[in-house]
């Protein structure tokens, strides 16, 4: 979407040359491609360990540290195998969309007009707005320590990155249209006036 939005921007003239349908599915058929390569490894390298423990993890879907916590055997090499592989993939998808964007921004000031920037500003910042939920929750989900001991915020951080941000989603990008802006701001001043009310009778 970053390189949709900056060939967009930046080169508006040649943008139906540039993401034609075969870049459309070549670029859909990466990012398939390296999500199936990363849940292989994940899904062969846990399931190929002997497990003797309990088989009930604290989770509701089975998570990789989880499913490590239950293995008899020493995990450090694997665990460090998929620690490196999804670095790599997340450094490689941000550093991709940070110079996307650092070309989008700078092209953007160079608009002479107010109305023009607004409008760019409007259609790329709800989309960093949900790139930048989907990090932070994955970055609290998977950088917080494992617990011994089944703690809820464990389940908390899961929720946090498997649903808000989907959930998230469709709100954010549907801020900029003007109907539901108008149905939200009815929706705010019917809740601030019934605030209101209510303190008046509690008074």
């Amino acid at each position: 979407m970053a390189y949709d939005r900056y060939i967009a921007i930046c080169k508006p003239l040649h943008y139906g040359i540039i993401m034609n349908r075969r870049a459309c599915i070549q670029m859909a058929a990466c990012a398939w491609a390296a999500g199936a390569m990363n849940s292989a490894l994940h899904a062969g390298t846990t399931f190929s360990l002997p497990f003797c423990h309990s088989n009930t993890i604290n989770q509701f879907f089975c998570e990789v540290p989880q499913l490590l916590k239950l293995s008899c055997s020493d995990t450090y090499r694997r665990e460090l195998a998929a620690i490196v592989l999804n670095i790599f993939l997340a450094l490689g998808c941000f550093v991709f969309i940070v110079v996307s964007y650092v070309q989008i921004f700078t092209a953007v000031w160079r608009i002479p007009s107010e109305q023009g920037r607004q409008k760019v500003f409007s259609t790329c910042i709800p989309h960093l707005i949900v790139v930048s939920l989907f990090l932070s929750t994955a970055v609290i989900a998977h950088l917080k320590p494992v617990s011994d001991s089944p703690s809820p915020l464990d389940l908390l951080a899961a929720v946090l990155y498997c649903v808000v941000p989907p959930l998230m989603n469709p709100v954010i990008y549907s801020m900029r249209n003007k109907e539901i802006q108008a149905a939200l701001k009815q929706l705010l001043h019917r809740l601030i006036r019934s605030t209101n009310n209510m303190s008046i009778f509690l008074s």
